[in-house]
């Protein structure tokens, strides 16, 4: 894997590149390879070293195996077959399938195979290089057709587009604009348990609907060691560490040491929230982008970079500002007719969960179209949406249920 942090142009030089790419996730990844496999000059900048930690539970479901590179092999550490759904940790069941759920990877891992497909398709790599700003006038920008991406360092790069793909606390979205309005705080350990421990959860998870509302915790078996986390609304960081330590306690799993304890913050944007402005675009977590009631960001990363990536070609192409800003616009449609209509149809269902969490529990374990229905997300053959759309049952009961 390419790793120059002396490439790109120095101060003066006049080096343009067709895009660079801001951050080196699974949203950046797949940005960088669709932007290069046109032939386009792409730069991916990644302010850490490769690979790094990510809090993430690691999960991938069928839309984000489907929006892998051809040929990509998933590093998985787990395949799931079963689900154990509980309550609080209360009215434990669980629910098995003959056919694989989704799979489990190791978040470095899995994000350093993602770039190193973006390098062979022909992206260039600069890692340890934060971004400070961006700038798209003054005295940095020597064109209207130019973006300079200013580093940490004073070292400034030109590009005729740039995609934000830097994390849910963007620069590039900040400079964007990005508006939001469902803000949580997600915890995890990384819990090494011996091999009898490791047996017991193989190709099983644990998913619990939370104390507080809206909130939930999970379990994925990566081999030896354990994923364990929640999830709940931001404002109350105290209670959140409680539900952690108590669902740990619950699951027999407070006498092993953590390799790891995280921490991080997911934010989804509104339905408003801008998504470009003059030639740079954001995608994943830096727009936002992520499914708001299981708060799913991977297969939204991927599939948001992708559109990105061929979008930002796009700009880079454009003549003048009137063509840039009509391949912006393109892109945003093409994002919110997709992935903003599963976000539509998640945020109604937390609104649900977070006032109903038993009668989502009943759902699960006791009512087998429930049972199908996640069965048929997690795998890839249907989405929110299109279990709304396609079953006439799902959308009068959504629709009962957002009226009482």
């Amino acid at each position: 894997m390419s790793s120059d942090n002396g490439s790109g142009n120095a101060a003066g030089n006049t080096e343009v590149w067709d895009v660079i790419v801001v951050g080196a996730g699974p949203g950046g990844a797949a940005a960088a390879r669709a932007a290069a496999e046109t032939g386009r000059r792409v730069l991916l900048v990644e302010k850490a070293e490769l690979p790094r930690y990510k809090t993430c539970g690691g999960g991938i479901i069928g839309p984000s195996r489907d929006a892998l590179p051809p040929g990509f092999e998933l590093p998985l550490r787990d395949r799931v077959h079963a689900v154990t759904f509980s309550l609080n940790g209360k009215l434990a069941r669980t629910r098995r399938s003959r056919r694989m759920l989704f799979g489990l990877v190791n978040r470095p891992e899995f994000d350093q195979r993602l770039v190193e497909a973006a390098v062979k398709a022909g992206a260039e790599l600069r890692t340890a290089t934060a971004v400070s700003r961006v700038e798209q006038h003054g005295p940095a920008v020597p064109d209207r057709r130019t973006v300079a991406v200013v580093l940490a360092s004073g070292e400034t790069l030109l590009a005729r587009a740039v995609v934000g793909a830097d994390g849910s606390a963007s620069r590039i979205g900040a400079h964007v604009g990005v508006r939001l309005d469902q803000v949580d705080l997600g915890l995890e350990s990384e819990i090494p348990v011996p091999p009898e421990v490791a047996r017991d959860w193989a190709g099983r998870v644990h998913i619990d609907w939370g104390p507080l509302p809206g909130s939930y915790g999970w379990v994925f078996p990566k081999g030896d060691t354990l994923t364990v986390g929640v999830i709940s609304a931001r404002g109350d960081g105290a209670a959140t560490k409680r539900y952690l330590e108590d669902f740990i306690a619950r699951l027999g799993l407070s006498g092993f040491e953590p390799a790891i304890s995280s921490g991080h913050l997911t934010r989804c944007r509104t339905d408003d929230s801008p998504l470009s402005r003059g030639r740079v675009l954001v995608c994943g977590d830096a727009a936002g982008l992520l499914e708001p009631w299981t708060r799913e960001g991977i297969s939204f990363a991927l599939r948001s970079g992708r559109l990105a990536g061929q979008w930002a070609v796009r700009i880079a192409e454009a003549a003048d500002a009137v063509d840039a800003r009509r391949q912006a616009l393109n892109y945003t449609f093409a994002i919110k007719s997709g992935l903003g209509v599963e976000m539509g149809v998640g945020r109604r269902l937390l609104t649900i969960f977070a006032s109903r969490p038993r009668l989502l529990h009943a759902a699960m374990i006791g009512f087998r179209p429930a049972w199908n229905a996640f069965t048929q997300i997690t795998r890839g053959s249907t989405t929110l949406a299109g279990i709304v759309r396609t079953y006439p049952l799902a959308r009068r009961a959504l629709t009962a249920l957002d009226r009482s």
